[in-house]
């Protein structure tokens, strides 16, 4: 099962920071999180949120292992 991390606004609109999900891929896991919550669905969908995965930022879709850590991360800014 994957470990499953939000921060920040993530967090906040879901109401939790972690859970472990199984999933094959980020596609596929983004599809389950979007069924339990649309908000956060909404939330992931945003620009400028980031995935990373086993703690490098990954674009696109990718496979995931059964001890793959993802954690999707809210748009940075910078000062």
């Amino acid at each position: 099962m994957a470990r499953v991390l939000l921060f920040g606004p993530l967090r906040d609109v879901a109401g939790w920071r972690e859970r472990e999900l199984a999933a094959e891929s980020l596609a596929e896991l983004r599809r389950l999180l979007g069924a339990d919550d649309p908000g956060l669905a909404a939330a992931l969908a945003a620009p400028g949120v980031q995935v990373a995965l086993d703690q490098a930022i990954v674009r696109g879709d990718a496979a995931l292992s059964a001890t793959a850590e993802v954690a999707f991360l809210p748009p940075m800014s910078g000062g």
